[in-house]
């Protein structure tokens, strides 16, 4: 069984940064794929951004060059760099886990990929 926890979660103003972690647990979490995933009140959770083993990133049109994706060396945790937030990027972001692989090899962003979540940590972004 793996284990997620999520932090780093917090209140920013418009264009700020803030900074999430997952750290996993609990074997063979190193061979999965990783990713985040954001609820918003009232929408659906959406795939964010996901991350191989071998640190091949994906990422939502949404948050393209913005977000940044890394693991640290031993996969142990991974992180979700948030630049120019928006108040549209204002919600409950969650950490997941699975062999979650999509057609062409890389991991993907659909909700139903993965097995694994963390209780989630919310980010609030004022005007």
């Amino acid at each position: 069984q793996v284990q997620l926890v999520e932090s780093g979660g917090g209140s920013v103003q418009s264009g700020g940064s803030l900074r999430l972690s997952c750290t996993a647990s609990g074997p063979p979490y190193k061979r999965y794929c990783m990713a985040w995933f954001r609820q918003a009140p009232g929408k659906e959770r959406e795939g964010v951004a996901s991350i191989k083993s071998d640190g091949i990133p994906k990422y939502a049109e949404s948050v393209q060059g913005r977000f940044s994706i890394s693991q640290d060396n031993a996969e142990i945790t991974i992180y979700l760099q948030m630049n120019g937030l928006e108040p549209e990027d204002t919600a409950m972001y969650y950490c997941a886990a699975g062999l979650a692989f999509d057609s062409g090899g890389g991991c993907s962003l659909r909700n139903n990929a993965y097995t694994f979540w963390g209780q989630g940590t919310q980010v609030t972004v004022s005007q």
